[in-house]
């Protein structure tokens, strides 16, 4: 037995097995379990180590072969898959409610495995093949079978796909850069190459413009999902880089480009949120922002950026799951979700609406809320390294501010004489009750998933130490 069958096949064939399931209530339950299933045996069982169960015993080891290359699944990588697994059974358990699972649940399961190996596959240049199987999957989820592709979905499919010529072209001349450290030129053009491919994957500014369309024409929980596995393993994937080229690590034009990169997308994001008329617009840009967060921690010395990165990293994954499920709450209502139809909702869909503004308010970095304590981590360090970074900083997140304040004000924008009703089904209204809860304890007890995020630097050799 090996960590990729476990952590990848076996996901994998589960994904292909449910599709024969017509039950959205069960392919919730058996999505949501094994990825939860999944995300527990990656913390707590050991690989590369004899396992004794009763008069049995056995090893899981590392890598996998197949077809000459290598699945390399490190014992420190555990809980970077525990936090993946753990991250998308959120939206599986969520599946149900959303009333979206029997296409999400087996696509979605498939897409994660297909993220998972392409941190795994060796060598790395593989990746950009598996991000784009994933990307061809997402398609299906985004677009309906009855219903020609939206510009957001066309969008999308075009960026995403342009990332891997980039990267396969940087992997070719980062390969001569290793057998040449010395020629500069050619680090020059393999780091611009590289960028460019990243910038496709993450969406840079001014690359996004997908995003805004997508929460306009299709399902918000589903554009939610794909905004947490794509930027996430991508994060991964490209600190992964850093990792490998010490020239990279080094590089002075690197951090300036991070922190130029994350300040961009953070004001950016913050400031056109802020002008919004339209909640699923207002979420897009959220997530554009909280992308930015992100690269600004990478930007840090490694040492302090790469724990506030992992730090950031949950709470992305709570607040979007809340607040894409909440947006498809109130999106049967509203179909175009602008800020006429949605006036008063508050009063009928109380639990949509607290979702959507406490998800918001915890993106934006309110204190008591999930997303506070990392972004507080984050200002305070980027302050002792630029003031003027610090200040940009605060104006992305008077932008979030403006617009999850916005956000309350229309929505609890009803009619005197208006009374109040629960608009929910009951899964509805449990699955949003536990993860407003979860945005709580996230904010008030950060301690909660320290046990898991304290050993993720491990899985890097140089960075984070």
């Amino acid at each position: 037995m090996n960590s990729p069958t476990i952590w990848i096949i076996a996901p994998a064939v589960i994904a292909v097995l449910l599709i024969l399931v017509r039950n959205q209530r069960a392919l919730s339950l058996i999505g949501g379990t094994a990825a939860v299933l999944l995300a527990a045996s990656a913390q707590f069982i050991p690989t590369e180590e004899a396992l004794k169960v009763g008069a049995l015993s056995f090893r899981i080891e590392s890598s996998l072969s197949v077809l000459g290359r290598e699945l390399l699944i490190k014992p420190e990588e555990g809980p970077l898959l525990a936090l993946i697994f753990g991250g998308t059974a959120l939206w599986f358990f969520g599946a149900e409610a959303s009333k979206s699972a029997l296409r999400f649940a087996p696509l979605g399961l498939l897409i994660t495995a297909l993220m998972v190996a392409s941190i795994a596959v060796e060598p790395f240049l593989f990746a950009a093949l598996f991000i784009e199987m994933a990307v061809l999957l997402a398609v299906p989820l985004l677009a309906g079978a009855d219903q020609p592709p939206g510009r957001g979905v066309v969008r999308f499919l075009i960026y995403q796909t342009l990332a891997m010529p980039f990267i396969l072209i940087s992997g070719w001349l980062l390969a001569g850069v290793e057998v040449s450290p010395g020629n500069l030129a050619l680090a020059g053009q393999a780091a611009a190459v590289l960028g460019l491919g990243f910038a496709f994957l993450l969406a840079i500014f001014p690359l996004y413009n997908w995003i805004p369309m997508l929460l306009e024409e299709t399902h918000p929980f589903v554009v939610g999902f794909l905004l947490w596995i794509i930027p996430t393993i991508t994060l991964i994937f490209g600190a992964g880089f850093i990792d490998r080229y010490s020239w990279l690590r080094t590089s002075p034009e690197l951090t300036t480009a991070l922190q130029f990169s994350g300040l961009l997308m953070l004001v950016t994001g913050g400031l056109w949120a802020a002008f919004q008329n339209h909640l699923g617009r207002i979420m897009a840009f959220g997530s554009i922002a909280d992308t930015g967060f992100c690269l600004l921690a990478l930007s840090l010395d490694l040492r302090l950026g790469i724990p506030i990165l992992f730090l950031l990293l949950p709470a992305r994954a709570l607040a979007l799951a809340v607040w894409s499920l909440s947006l498809t709450i109130l999106r049967e209502q509203s179909k175009t979700m602008r800020f006429g139809e949605t006036r008063g909702l508050l009063r009928r869909f109380p639990f949509a609406s607290a979702g959507l503004v406490l998800a918001s308010l915890s993106t934006s970095g309110l204190p008591l809320l999930a997303g506070f304590p990392a972004r507080l981590a984050l200002w305070d360090a980027l302050a002792r390294v630029s003031l003027d970074a610090a200040l940009w900083m605060g104006i992305g997140i008077v932008g979030l501010f403006t617009a999850s304040f916005r956000s309350l004000a229309v929505l609890s924008m009803a009619d005197e004489y208006t009374g109040w009703e629960v608009g929910e089904n009951w899964l509805q209204g449990i699955m949003l009750g536990l993860g407003m809860i979860g945005l709580f304890v996230l904010g008030l007890f950060p301690q909660a998933v320290q046990f898991f995020l304290t050993d993720l630097p491990a899985m890097f050799e140089h960075l984070g130490r």
